[in-house]
């Protein structure tokens, strides 16, 4: 990126390419425009705000990572492109009301990209893993939260996010300057800690607050040992959910053979069909 400059990035697209992509998203940006048309729109449409199409947007962005999860690749494709309808919506939503257009969200992400990326744009050297590229990803974000006066270290972690994935940047966060469990068999010593308080808490009759506060403190004991085990707790729930799901509807047919539904069932029935399921799983 010579002196200071934007890379010219135009060699790595041929010219079908740039003519293919311009035209989707110019047909994609008209199509918004109509459906938020106060006259010829659609009611639905121009009757959203930024609050309420929030919700969507991370709806389509989990079924994103379904997609990925299940290897299904044409349904990528589709929530991709719904994905991507979230934005063009929060951006026409915001043109309307003078805050910004989409090129000017485009350009940012440009910008930020290109300076987050030294060693590919600057002709920086350091960088040669991705490792290293992670590190310095974290010292720039670092030096852009410094030169913001009022902003603290965990100022700029989203509240918006699932609370589980926001336990883990808090966590990763404030483990950047120290203030972290020294190993793994702490966090267990904690859990156990934890757990020990909700039980007393439940003991002596506490309100639900309490209780809601010490599970809270529980659950993110939990995140943290995952953190330290370089373990995603959100992968692993989700691969716990998948397991449960799978071994219940074990449960479901082993009645249904019976004649039976699980709510004509005994606690007992049902376990012992859990525990044959778990057996076939191995």
């Amino acid at each position: 990126m010579a002196n200071g400059g934007s890379p010219n990035l135009g060699e790595d697209l041929d010219n079908g390419d740039q003519t293919a992509a311009k035209a989707a998203l110019v047909r994609l940006l008209a199509i918004m425009r109509r459906l938020r048309d106060p006259e010829r729109g659609c009611p639905w449409d121009v009757a959203q705000s930024f609050a309420t199409i929030a919700p969507y947007t991370i709806e389509e962005a989990y079924e994103v990572a379904g997609a990925v999860e299940d290897r299904d690749w044409p349904a990528l494709k589709d929530e991709l492109g719904d994905l991507l309808f979230q934005v063009v919506f929060h951006a026409r939503m915001a043109e309307e009301q003078n805050l910004f257009a989409f090129a000017d969200v485009v350009n940012a992400v440009n910008e930020k990209m290109i300076r987050r990326h030294p060693h590919v744009f600057a002709g920086v050297t350091n960088v040669k893993t991705a490792e290293a590229q992670t590190a310095a990803w974290e010292e720039l974000k670092r030096q852009e939260r410094a030169a913001k006066s009022d902003a603290g270290l965990l100022s700029d972690v989203p509240r918006a996010l699932p609370a589980l994935l926001r336990a883990v940047k808090l966590q990763k966060r404030a483990a950047s300057v120290g203030f972290d469990w020294d190993s793994a068999p702490k966090v267990v010593e904690k859990i156990a800690e934890e757990a020990g308080e909700i039980v007393e808490a439940q003991q002596h009759g506490a309100a639900l607050e309490k209780l809601e506060e010490e599970v809270g403190d529980l659950l993110f004991a939990v995140t943290n040992l995952a953190r330290h085990l370089k373990v995603d707790p959100e992968a692993a729930l989700r691969a716990t959910n998948a397991k449960f799901v799978r071994r219940f509807g074990a449960i479901e047919r082993g009645l249904a053979a019976q004649g039976k539904a699980p709510a004509d069932a005994t606690l007992d029935e049902m376990e012992a069909l859990w525990q044959a399921a778990k057996l076939l799983a191995h």
